[in-house]
C-alpha cells in the first residue's frame, strides 16, 4: 500500500495554496502535517481525497487516483474532514454504518452479513454504543467528530486521511482516540496521514511528519528530523521549543 503526492499545486485566483508538495505514505507510516495556519495542511489533505481541485498527481498503489472509481477509492481511503456538517435526522448508528456503502454492489443492495458487526466495532472504538439511537443533530461538537470518523472506520480503509481529528475533542477522547488510531495501524497494510496543530500530539504518535509553511514543503521525513528547534523556530517565528518547555514546567511538582 502506497499513496504518493507528486507537484501538488492548489491555486485559488492568484493565491498559491500549495505550490509543488510532493510526499509519499507507505505501510505503518503515521504522517503529520504540520505548520502554521495557512500553511496549506488541509488543502493538501483535500487534493489527497480527491476533493479539492489540484494539479500535479495522486499515486494510489501505481495507479493515478483520478482514474480509481470512487467506490473502489473509498474501499481504500477514509476521510475525516476537518468540518462535518449535518442537516438531516439520521441516528449516529445510521451515519456511521453509511460507511459499509463502499462494500455494496449499489446503493439499494442489502447489508452484507459482517456490516452489523463492523458498525458495533466502530462505535465500540470511538465510544459511541451509547449514542447509537441519538439523532446527530443533537451531538456536541465532540460528538459529531467521533461519528464521522467511526464512519470512516467503518469503511475498512488501508489510509485514513485525518484532518484535525482532536477537533472539539475533551482531552479524554484525545488520548483514547489517538492511542485507537495507533493500535489500527499496527495492522499490515495501514498507514495514516492527519492534520494536527498540536505538536505534542505529533511528536507522540506521528512517525514522520511534512512541516508546511505558506503552501511549501519545508522540511520532511522522520518525526525527529522534521520536528527541530530550527526547523520550527523558522516555520513559527518563535522559539517552539522554550514555549513548550514552559508549558510543560507548568505542570511539574
Amino acid at each position: 500500500m502506497t499513496l504518493e503526492g507528486r507537484d501538488i499545486r492548489v491555486t485559488y485566483g492568484s493565491l498559491n495554496v500549495l505550490d509543488g508538495v510532493s510526499l509519499r505514505v507507505e505501510d505503518g507510516m503515521w504522517l503529520m502535517l504540520c505548520g502554521p495556519n495557512g500553511a496549506g495542511k488541509s488543502t493538501l489533505v483535500g487534493a489527497l481525497s480527491q476533493t479539492v481541485p489540484y494539479t500535479g498527481e495522486v499515486i494510489l498503489d501505481g495507479k493515478d487516483a483520478k482514474k480509481w472509481s470512487n467506490r473502489d477509492f473509498a474501499r481504500r481511503v477514509g476521510v475525516l474532514s476537518q468540518k462535518n456538517g449535518v442537516s438531516y435526522a439520521f441516528s449516529v448508528e445510521e451515519v456511521v454504518g453509511l460507511g459499509r456503502y463502499a462494500h455494496r454492489k449499489g446503493l439499494l443492495s442489502r447489508q452484507r452479513a459482517d456490516d452489523a458487526e463492523k458498525i458495533e466495532q466502530a462505535l465500540a472504538i470511538t465510544g459511541l454504543s451509547d449514542l447509537r439511537r441519538h439523532s446527530v443533530l443533537t451531538l456536541s461538537g465532540g460528538e459529531l467528530q467521533r461519528t464521522f470518523l467511526a464512519q470512516a472506520l467503518c469503511q475498512e480503509p488501508d489510509i485514513l486521511l485525518l484532518d484535525e481529528p482532536a477537533n472539539h475533542l475533551d482531552l479524554s477522547y484525545q488520548e483514547k482516540l489517538f492511542s485507537l488510531i495507533g493500535d489500527w495501524l499496527r495492522s499490515p497494510g495501514r498507514a495514516v496521514v492527519s492534520v494536527v496543530h498540536d505538536l505534542s500530539l505529533a511528536r507522540r504518535f506521528g512517525t514522520h511528519a511534512l512541516l508546511l509553511d505558506h503552501g511549501r514543503a519545508v522540511e520532511s521525513g522522520k518525526i525527529d528530523k522534521v520536528l527541530t528547534r530550527e526547523r520550527l523556530s523558522q516555520v513559527y517565528g518563535m522559539d517552539v521549543y522554550a514555549w513548550m518547555r514552559s508549558l510543560l514546567s507548568q505542570w511539574q511538582d
